[in-house]
């Protein structure tokens, strides 16, 4: 593999030169400031931009009914049991939504992509919503997951405390993108030999915590990765973006955390140099024992398996029963699943139900019979680069990257 279409080796470049004061974007002054900010436990809050936007009522617009959602401040998680007799994709009325601050709501016929910086050949490019529309298209299907989907159950599961929302395992979507590459855009707009690294910037309200304001949401990609398969994306499941979804354009960056797929696109940067941002320095990191002081990097999102019924739910006694669910990683496509429906004692292997297209997750069931009474289901899944989920999740503060067995109870009444 091309080492900076990998992130964490991407990561771990920039880091190093960011250390030895080689990079831009973000001070060192400010991220103390912000990791002191973050020791008083500050919160962090919104700030508008004059003119980005027009404001949502609230922080995110589409309805939440509590049968398709667990709100979580300014996000919102899917219910599993929501996904329950859908199909591959995840319809738009019950995907995730994860803010920063709150969901803009913008015009696209005012909307332009702004392009510039020193690693353009020329000066800087805008492009109108009309004009990004006629370049050639593409279509993809992609997962889009938060980096801490799965992170209460460092607490619930593990017992160990960590900061951050506290998503179960419904910060993750699936869902076809059509649009433009971003290779054709920058391209279009002149890249380049000089050019190093590509920071697109979204137009929601800027993220302020600990009285620092850290701007809006944004993280760099290298050259490499925005040339090889990202995508400038308006619609989603064949409707134009919603808002809540990065309406009228987003990127989506496959194989990459869910903070890579920068929503509300209004500024691409094009650098001849290093950058970094707060999004790489303070946040999106693993800190905590066996980590390094300054954090390190991610690796590609881990294996993880759901089922498609709530936590608790209750379940016929003495009838079959077949359970349903959904696994994925982002190193490649599921080899297998085991589930175990007495608390792991024993394990059967799960059938698969239809393809994986763009590999993004695998669809399973198996039948059970179960007796009244308390029963903990488990599934376990293995993907096609011999990763499996572990009993136990490797900690760290900021609760990313959870790939342990979730214990799943039920009830047979």
């Amino acid at each position: 593999m091309d080492d900076m279409l990998d992130e964490a080796t991407y990561d771990r470049h920039r880091l190093g030169r960011w250390l030895a004061g080689g990079a831009t974007g973000f001070s060192r002054r400010d991220l103390l400031k912000l990791t002191a900010a973050a020791g008083a436990g500050l919160a962090g809050a919104a700030v508008a931009v004059p003119g980005a936007a027009t404001a949502a009522a609230g922080p995110i617009v589409k309805p939440l009914p509590p049968e398709l959602f667990t709100v979580l401040g300014t996000n919102a998680e899917m219910r599993w049991s929501a996904l329950a007799g859908q199909g591959y994709l995840v319809p738009v009325d019950r995907f995730f939504v994860r803010n920063h601050t709150s969901t803009p709501i913008i015009d696209a016929t005012a909307w332009s992509l702004h392009i510039s910086g020193a690693g353009l050949r020329h000066g800087p490019v805008s492009l109108s919503y009309r004009e990004l529309r006629r370049l050639p298209s593409e279509t993809i299907t992609s997962t889009v997951e938060c980096a801490g989907n799965g992170r209460s159950w460092f607490t619930t599961q593990q017992g160990q405390a960590v900061s951050g929302t506290a998503w179960q395992l419904g910060g993750i979507g699936v869902a076809r993108w059509r649009g433009v590459r971003l290779s054709t855009v920058l391209r279009r707009a002149g890249l380049g030999r000089n050019a190093v690294d590509v920071l697109p910037i979204g137009l929601d309200p800027n993220y302020v915590t600990g009285g620092v304001d850290l701007g809006p949401v944004r993280r760099p990609l290298p050259v490499r990765k925005a040339l090889h398969d990202v995508l400038l994306a308006y619609e989603m499941n064949g409707e134009p973006l919603p808002a809540d979804h990065g309406h009228p354009v987003r990127l989506v960056v496959p194989g990459w955390i869910g903070i890579a797929s920068i929503k509300w696109l209004g500024r691409i940067e094009v650098t001849d140099q290093p950058v970094f941002t707060p999004w790489n320095t303070q946040f999106y990191r693993l800190f905590g024992p066996g980590h390094p002081a300054e954090g390190e990097p991610f690796d590609r999102q881990v294996v993880k398996s759901a089922f498609e019924l709530d936590p608790g739910a209750q379940v016929p006694a003495g009838a079959t029963l077949r359970l349903r669910g959904r696994s994925w990683s982002a190193s490649g496509p599921i080899r297998h699943v085991d589930v175990s429906t007495d608390g792991g004692q024993a394990w059967r292997r799960a059938r698969r139900v239809g393809g994986s297209e763009g590999a993004a997750w695998q669809r399973w069931e198996i039948d059970w019979r179960p007796a009244a009474g308390q029963h903990e289901l488990l599934a376990r899944a293995t993907d096609v680069r011999g990763n499996t989920q572990p009993d136990v999740a490797e900690y760290n503060k900021l609760g990313y990257l959870f790939d342990a067995v979730v214990r799943h109870p039920v009830v047979a009444v």
